[in-house]
C-alpha cells in the first residue's frame, strides 16, 4: 500500500479509537431487554412491515435503549457503555431479523410469504404444486386454510428453517470474526460508518451516569431533527393510513421518481431524488471522497445509458418505464456485467496488498500476520483455527441440507457457493464496507448459476444454497470493539436471542395471519406490492422449467464488461495513486454502481455542506467527531416518533366493531 493511502485511511480511522479496556456487557439488563423487544417491539414491526414495507428498524433499537436509561437512572443504577450496546445488538437482531420483502419479526415472516407465492391465484398453471412441502403446505391443506401454523404440514417446513438457522448463525458468527480480524486489525481500515452505534451508546451511557458531555448535547440535537422529520416523513403517513383509505404522504416515501420525465431528454437513466434526511447525514460521516465517487458512478450512468438507449445497447429498456424498472433494465444489459468485473478487481486489489506488505516486511526482516497475530488483550478474541472449522462444518451441512431437499441440482455449483465463492464475495464486501461503510452486491449471480446448471423444476429456488455475504459482521465487530465490550458477550447475546426470536416470531405471525388474510386491504403494502414481487419471483422461476427461457440471462452476462470492469477499477486505482488523488475515489465509484442513484443525490448534499461549510463553521476539529453521534441521535429520534405512531395504529387495529 503506498504511504499516501495508508495515511488516508489512518486519518478515517482515528475518528473514534478502541478502549484500552474491555468488559462483558451481559447481564440481567440485556435478559429483560431481549424480553421486551421480543414481545413488546416486535407485534409493531410486523405490523409496521405489512403496512408501509419498513422494518421497525433504529425505533426498536433507540426506544428500547433510551426506556432501559430512564428506568436505570430511577432506580439509582447506571448503565455501561458495553450494557447499553449490548441492548443495541439484540434489539437490532430480534425487530429487523428474519423477514423478506420489508417484512421483519423473524423467521414465520417467509412462511406467509411462501405460502402466497405458491397459491395457484399466484403461481403460474400447475407451477404451484410443484414447490415442496418443505417451502410451505400447498394451499389445499388445512393448515392454510385456516391459516395457522399449528398443524402437521408445517413440521417440514419449520424442521428445514430450525436448522439453516443455526447454521446461518454459526457461520455468520464465525466467518464474519475471520474477515474482522483481517480487514480492521491486519488492513487497518477504517470501517466509517461503525463508530455511529458505538457512540451513541456512548452518549446514552454518559447520560445515565449522569456526566453529559458533548457526546449528549450533539445527541440530543439530532434526536429533535429526527423527531421534527420523523413527525413528516413517518408519523402522518403511518396515523392517516389507519383512519384514511390512503395513506397522506407529504414527502414521496422513499424517493421523488423523475424518471418517466425525463425520459426524452435521458432516456434509460433513473432520475430521483430520495427524501430520507438520515441519508443527508450519513453523507456528513462518510469519506467526502467516497460520496465523490458514488456521485460520479452516478453521472456516468447518466450518460452512459442514455447513449446505450439510442445506439441500441439497452434492449430491455422501453419508455414509460419507472425508476426500479429503468435500473434493472440497464443492470441486465451493461451494469451487472461491469459491476461484477469492478467487484473483481477490490478483491485483487485487497490480494495484491497483502502480497506487497509480506514482501516488504520480508525484505525488513519484519513478520506479517494479516491480522492474526496476538490480539489485543482483553478483547475476548476467538480462535481463528476454530472459527473456521466451524464455519466449514456449517457450510458442509448446507451442503447435505441442499442435497437431500434437492437431488436432481449439480453438487458441484453448491460446492463451489460454499467453499469458494461465498468466502470471496464475503472478504469482497468486507473490504468496501471497512472503507465506504456500505457492501457492493454481485446481483443475480445465484439465478445465472441455476438456469445454465440445466436443472428442470423449481425446488431448487428454496432451498438453502450456502452462498451468503458475512462481508458487513466485520462492521459489527468494529463497533463492538469501539465500545469497549468483550466479544465472547456477543456469543452469549446470540444464544439469548435465538429462542425468544423463533417464540415470538411464531407467536405474533399466528395472531397477525390469523387475524385476517395477508394480502389484504387490512395490509396496504402487501396488497400493492405483493402481487408484482410474486410475478417478478415467478418469472425467474419458470426459467428453470420445461418451456422456459433464459434468454434474459443469455443478454445479461458479457465476459466483455465483466473484463472490461475489472481492467478500469485496477487501472483507475494506479492512475489515482499516481496523481495522488485520494485513493477513496475509486472505491465510492465502485459503491455508487450498486447503489439506488436517487439516495446519492442527498449523500452527496449532506458530503459538500459538511466538507464545505459545517467544519469551517465549527472548525476541523469538532466537525470530525460530531458527525457519528449527530446520525445515531436522528436515528434515534426518527425511532422514537416511528415507534409512538406505531403503537397508536396497533392500539387502532386492536379495536373491533361488536355487532350491537
Amino acid at each position: 500500500m503506498r504511504m499516501r493511502e495508508a495515511e488516508e485511511l489512518a486519518q478515517y480511522r482515528s475518528l473514534m479509537e478502541a478502549p484500552e479496556t474491555y468488559k462483558d456487557g451481559f447481564g440481567w439488563k440485556t435478559v429483560l431487554g431481549a424480553l421486551f423487544i421480543g414481545f413488546v417491539m416486535m407485534p409493531g414491526s410486523i405490523y409496521l412491515g405489512l403496512v408501509v414495507g419498513q422494518t421497525m428498524g433504529p425505533a426498536a433499537e433507540w426506544t428500547t435503549i433510551i426506556l432501559f436509561t430512564e428506568i436505570a437512572r430511577r432506580s439509582f443504577t447506571v448503565l455501561s457503555k458495553q450494557e447499553v450496546y449490548l441492548l443495541y445488538y439484540v434489539a437490532g437482531g430480534l425487530a429487523a431479523g428474519g423477514g423478506t420483502l420489508g417484512l421483519s419479526g423473524g423467521p414465520f415472516a417467509n412462511f406467509v410469504w411462501n405460502q402466497f407465492l405458491r397459491n395457484p391465484s399466484v403461481a403460474p398453471a400447475g407451477l404451484g404444486e410443484q414447490v415442496p412441502n418443505w417451502v410451505a403446505p400447498p394451499s389445499t391443506s388445512e393448515a392454510i386454510m385456516r391459516r395457522t401454523f399449528v398443524h402437521p404440514d408445517w413440521l417440514p417446513a419449520i424442521g428445514v428453517l430450525i436448522v439453516t438457522m443455526i447454521f446461518s448463525r454459526l457461520a455468520w458468527f464465525t466467518f464474519g470474526y475471520v474477515l474482522f480480524r483481517l480487514t480492521s486489525d491486519g488492513e487497518k481500515l477504517p470501517f466509517p460508518l461503525a463508530p455511529v452505534a458505538a457512540q451513541g451508546a456512548t452518549a446514552l451511557a454518559e447520560a445515565s451516569s449522569k456526566e453529559e458531555t458533548w457526546r449528549w448535547r450533539i445527541f440530543s440535537i439530532g434526536s429533535m431533527i429526527g423527531i421534527a422529520f420523523g413527525l413528516i416523513y413517518v408519523a402522518i403517513p403511518t396515523l392517516s393510513g389507519v383512519i384514511l383509505i390512503q395513506p397522506i404522504q407529504i414527502l414521496p416515501i422513499p424517493f421523488i421518481d423523475f424518471t418517466q420525465g425525463t425520459e426524452r431528454i435521458l432516456p434509460g437513466a433513473a432520475i430521483g431524488i430520495g427524501t430520507n434526511i438520515v441519508t443527508v447525514f450519513s453523507g456528513f460521516v462518510l469519506p467526502f471522497w467516497m460520496v465523490a465517487g458514488s456521485f460520479c458512478a452516478m453521472l456516468a450512468t447518466m450518460i452512459v445509458n442514455p447513449v446505450a438507449a439510442v445506439t441500441g445497447h439497452l434492449p430491455t429498456w422501453r419508455p414509460g418505464m419507472e425508476s426500479m424498472r429503468t435500473i434493472w433494465a440497464a443492470s441486465i444489459d451493461i451494469w451487472l456485467s461491469f459491476g461484477i468485473g469492478t467487484a473483481f478487481a477490490v478483491a485483487a486489489l485487497g490480494i495484491i496488498k497483502m502480497i506487497t506488505d509480506w514482501r516488504r516486511a520480508k525484505r525488513e526482516g519484519k513478520a506479517v500476520s494479516f491480522g492474526f497475530g496476538t490480539p489485543p488483550p482483553g478483547r475476548g478474541d476467538f480462535s481463528i483455527a476454530w472459527c473456521m472449522v466451524i464455519f466449514l462444518a456449517c457450510t458442509t451441512g448446507y451442503v447435505i441440507l441442499t442435497k437431500m431437499l434437492v437431488p436432481d441440482f449439480p453438487i458441484y455449483f453448491v460446492l463451489f457457493f460454499g467453499y469458494i465463492w461465498t468466502p470471496f464475495e464475503s472478504y469482497i464486501n468486507a473490504r468496501m464496507v471497512g472503507l465506504t461503510g456500505q457492501p457492493v452486491a454481485i446481483p443475480m449471480l445465484r439465478e445465472a448459476t441455476f438456469i445454465y446448471s440445466g436443472y428442470k423444476g423449481v425446488g431448487i429456488w428454496f432451498a438453502p444454497i450456502p452462498i451468503s455475504n458475512y462481508g458487513g459482521t466485520a462492521a459489527q465487530f468494529r463497533s463492538v470493539e469501539l465500545t469497549g465490550t468483550k466479544f465472547t458477550s456477543l456469543i452469549k447475546a446470540e444464544l439469548l436471542a435465538f429462542p425468544i426470536l423463533l417464540v415470538c416470531s411464531f407467536i405474533f405471525w399466528s395472531y397477525v395471519w390469523k387475524l385476517n388474510p395477508i394480502p389484504s386491504a387490512y395490509y396496504p403494502y402487501t396488497q400493492k406490492f405483493w402481487d408484482y414481487e410474486a410475478m417478478n419471483r415467478w418469472l425467474w422461476i419458470t426459467s428453470t422449467t420445461p418451456g422456459g427461457t433464459a434468454e434474459m440471462f443469455q443478454r445479461a452476462i458479457k465476459p466483455g464488461l465483466i473484463v472490461g470492469g475489472v481492467g478500469f477499477g485496477m487501472i483507475a486505482y494506479y492512475i489515482l495513486s499516481w496523481l495522488n488523488v485520494p485513493i477513496m475515489l475509486i472505491y465510492g465509484f465502485i459503491r455508487g454502481l450498486g447503489t439506488i442513484p436517487h439516495f446519492i443525490v442527498p449523500e452527496f448534499i449532506g458530503a459538500v455542506i459538511g466538507k464545505y461549510y459545517l467544519a469551517k463553521r465549527f472548525g476541523e476539529a469538532n466537525w470530525r467527531r460530531w458527525p457519528p453521534v449527530l446520525l445515531a441521535g436522528v436515528s434515534c429520534g426518527m425511532g422514537l416518533v416511528a415507534m409512538l405512531a406505531i403503537a397508536i395504529a396497533l392500539l387502532k387495529s386492536s379495536i373491533t366493531e361488536l355487532p350491537f
